[in-house]
């Protein structure tokens, strides 16, 4: 049997940090090739599987090896509540990028120099739930990044998820959400949009605010500043989910 140990460092600079059961769960359940999975207590995670992905509890059950704790602490920075941790080979940065263009039969998110990688996680998160095409970050954080597939719960392989500049944005109509917009209460989105959102502090950037097609504005109350990012995405995705209002020519 290979050493768990061993392959963990030899595979961790080319893989992606699974950190915790359920990030785990999903990316087994969503097809990630998983060359290697730890815990410290087997049966308890089995037992976990059983309970909340018994589609996947038999495939957990020939990728995880049992290590004692301190192992287990020596391969994750932040020990997860369930001492599970794996990884998972990062998919194919073309096939992404094939993904992303038309036609396409559900939005792409863009998250335009976002800072927070919590937020990142959690948008990420959404569009897997809503069966967005993906998830696309311009600027310097890295949307894989291990605090970002934490906050995604490993939900990175159920959609599309890339870094791409502004210039190499997927074609497509483009939608951004900023105050000064039209209500998005009166506006269908198209299956094929692109749904700008600006950081967290400084809003749209310049060179994105240019290229849009549609400025839109979530309904808010007066007096209240902002959303936080993650809620506008799920706001705009539930516009979009639901059908939305008349077309935009």
């Amino acid at each position: 049997m290979t050493d768990p140990l061993s392959s963990w460092h030899r595979l961790a600079g080319g893989c992606v940090l699974l950190d915790g059961f359920h990030a785990l769960k999903h990316a087994v359940r969503f097809g990630a090739e998983v060359p290697v999975a730890v815990t410290t207590d087997r049966r308890a995670a089995l037992v976990l599987a059983e309970e909340l992905a018994p589609d996947v509890r038999d495939r957990l059950d020939a990728l995880l090896t049992e290590v004692p704790e301190e192992t287990y602490r020596s391969l994750v920075s932040r020990p997860h509540p369930t001492a599970v941790a794996a990884l998972a080979v990062r998919p194919d940065r073309q096939d992404n990028l094939r993904a992303l263009e038309l036609p396409r039969s559900a939005p792409v998110v863009v998250l335009d120099q976002p800072r927070n990688l919590g937020n990142a996680g959690a948008v990420v998160r959404l569009a897997a739930g809503f069966g967005a095409t993906g998830v696309v970050t311009t600027g310097t954080l890295d949307p894989w990044h291990p605090t970002v597939v934490r906050g995604g719960a490993g939900l990175h392989f159920a959609t599309v998820v890339e870094r791409l500049t502004v210039e190499e944005l997927p074609r497509g109509p483009l939608f951004a959400l900023d105050p000064e917009g039209e209500d998005i209460r009166g506006v269908k989105l198209p299956d094929d949009a692109v749904l700008a959102f600006g950081s967290e502090r400084s809003g749209l950037s310049a060179q994105l605010r240019s290229r849009t097609d549609h400025l839109l504005a979530l309904p808010m109350r007066p007096k209240v500043s902002s959303y936080n990012l993650a809620t506008s995405v799920a706001m705009a995705l539930y516009h979009w989910s639901a059908g939305g209002g008349a077309s935009v020519p």
